[in-house]
């Protein structure tokens, strides 16, 4: 009865909450909460809450770059979070947040991986993206993608002497050249639908999370759920992000809380 009171709702523009189609829930950003990452954010998006840190270490390069520091993104789905979270090793879910922030950010090169070298071949610095989720109520990507662009943008390079690091001086920020977020985009019907809450994500069929970069150019695609999308609808969905990326640049690097 739920799910059918969701869907008559959605079919007359209208939503449990009385946001419009378009309209994300409050977001809030707190920058550096975990004193002792390099950096740090918590993003609240509505009731979902997720908090990313950044750590550094030593790392080796890849052998195709061997010149560039390397990047990876993990997620934590905490059990305190939602009744569907159980603990242990990463679930689907999980591994697939992780993957998806990790290739807007990458895949957009917000960051100069070249800067990061050592030695070359031998030694590099290797960041690390851990995610939690604190509480799920929809929409995990885009919070995660927020917060680790606060993240990194908000990260210091820890000092080397005699080739140890040293945790609490910095030589730096993060060489951080421009921005990536993604936008999830839902598909009922004919409609599209953003920022879902938890509620309303179990009932589409499909959704696509689009990464773009502050300057408007889409750097990655992820489609999620087993409905189909034509064409024009992808053309569509994509330039609802694109446009709706703009409103969520202003938001990152800074501390406060906004609707969008």
């Amino acid at each position: 009865m739920r799910k059918n009171y969701i869907l008559d709702l959605l079919k007359n523009d209208e939503r449990l909450d009385g946001r419009k189609l378009d309209e994300y829930r409050e977001i809030e950003i707190e920058v550096n909460p975990v004193s002792k990452a390099e950096g740090s954010a918590r993003v609240r998006i509505g009731k979902t809450d997720v908090i990313i840190g950044t750590k550094m270490d030593f790392g080796t390069p890849f052998p195709d770059t061997p010149n560039e520091g390397t990047i990876k993104s993990e997620a934590e789905f905490m059990p305190i979070a939602s009744e569907d979270f159980e603990s242990g090793p990463p679930g689907e879910d999980a591994i697939e947040l992780a993957r998806v922030v990790d290739r807007a950010i990458r895949e957009s090169q917000c960051l100069d991986l070249k800067s990061l070298c050592i030695t070359p071949g031998e030694k590099v610095w290797s960041i690390s993206l851990d995610t939690i989720i604190l509480n799920h109520d929809g929409n995990l990507i885009d919070a995660a993608t927020i917060g680790a662009m606060v993240a990194l943008l908000n990260s210091k390079i820890p000092e080397l002497e005699d080739d140890k690091i040293v945790r609490d001086k910095h030589s730096g920020k993060l060489p951080v050249s421009s921005k990536a977020v993604n936008v999830t985009v839902c598909k009922f019907e004919d409609k599209f639908i953003l920022d879902p809450t938890r509620e309303e994500e179990e009932v589409f069929d499909t959704k696509m999370c689009i990464g773009v970069r502050d300057d408007g150019k889409v750097v990655s695609i992820q489609k999620m759920g087993p409905g189909s999308l034509k064409d024009s609808e992808i053309y569509d969905m994509i330039d609802i992000a694109i446009k709706k990326s703009k409103n969520l640049f202003k938001l990152v690097g800074k501390d406060g809380k906004k609707d969008i």
